[in-house]
């Protein structure tokens, strides 16, 4: 497997994560501010960026107002090799 390195920004996803949790009043999205919180912490951790990706997959329709709201969630998951695996 080829190590991928990307820059992700940690105030970024805080930013990320304030903006779902003003604008998104569901509890679906709770997966995913926990796994954004882990990488903002640890941004370099592929196994989140991974969980990130299959979290973001499982939330149904919610996908689209976290990816609306929240515009850098979408840009790493642009950037994710393994999306689609």
């Amino acid at each position: 497997m080829t190590n991928i390195t990307r820059k992700i920004d940690p105030e970024k996803i805080g930013i990320s994560i304030e903006q779902i949790k003003k604008y998104i009043n569901d509890s679906s999205v709770d997966p995913v501010i926990t796994v954004l919180e882990a990488l903002q912490q640890d941004p370099s951790n592929e196994a989140l960026l991974r969980q990130l990706a299959d979290t973001l997959n499982s939330i149904g329709i919610f996908q689209g107002a976290v990816l609306t709201y929240a515009p850098y969630v979408n840009l790493i998951r642009s950037d994710d090799p393994f999306e689609g695996v």
